[in-house]
């Protein structure tokens, strides 16, 4: 079954990048490849690609350049990009920090096998998945279904019209729906005139 996340590969080296391109597609992903990190920081902010999967030594615009930058727009959206390096060289200790401060979440090592492109795909869905589902989750306001208050980010109750405030800096003007007006405001009017003259029939008995 196709997969649901869009890859952007960035690779210079053509042998390379073809490799990626067949593992990718053989495994469902849709694919756009790209042979400078330039080319690909132009393409992100209109296409959002789910999983990058970068080159770290390239012409014009590096690996760790292309993902602080992605990291840079993307604050402005909200989305995560799942950012995988590529690199031939040794994984020291110094190399690992420059990656991490740069914001690659995994690494990928040449020469790059079939089953290695496959776990570290496997893996990246897995965080994208969990980290679709806490946003849903945080997009969710908990809301009381009898008073109908809302519970606030430290835990308290208030009303619905004083968190909405609070975030959005909208007033709020009350009114009574069609609805509303039919199934409460009309009967409770009723019943206080029924109310109001049996109060003035019983006045009007003991004053006879």
């Amino acid at each position: 079954m196709p997969s649901k996340f869009k890859v952007h590969l960035v690779e210079d080296d053509r042998t390379t990048l073809r490799l990626l391109e067949n593992l990718s597609s053989m495994l469902g992903y849709e694919t756009v490849s790209y042979s400078n990190g330039q080319e690909a920081l132009s393409a992100f902010s209109k296409e959002q690609p789910s999983i990058v999967i970068s080159d770290w030594m390239m012409p014009e615009l590096d690996g760790l350049d292309l993902c602080r930058n992605l990291r840079e727009q993307a604050q402005s959206t909200g989305s995560y990009t799942y950012f995988i390096l590529v690199t031939a060289q040794r994984r020291s200790r110094s190399n690992l920090e420059q990656a991490i401060d740069a914001g690659v979440d995994d690494f990928l090592k040449k020469p790059i096998s079939s089953e290695e492109i496959w776990n570290r795909l496997r893996v990246a869905e897995r965080i994208l998945s969990f980290n679709h589902q806490v946003q849903r989750l945080e997009s969710l306001i908990p809301i009381c279904c009898y008073c109908k208050k809302v519970r606030n980010d430290k835990d308290l109750w208030e009303q619905i019209e004083q968190y909405v405030n609070e975030r959005t800096g909208a007033d709020f003007t009350h009114s009574v729906c069609p609805g509303c007006i039919e199934k409460h405001f009309k009967p409770q009017l009723a019943s206080y005139k029924k109310q109001l003259a049996e109060e003035k029939k019983k006045e009007a008995s003991n004053s006879a």
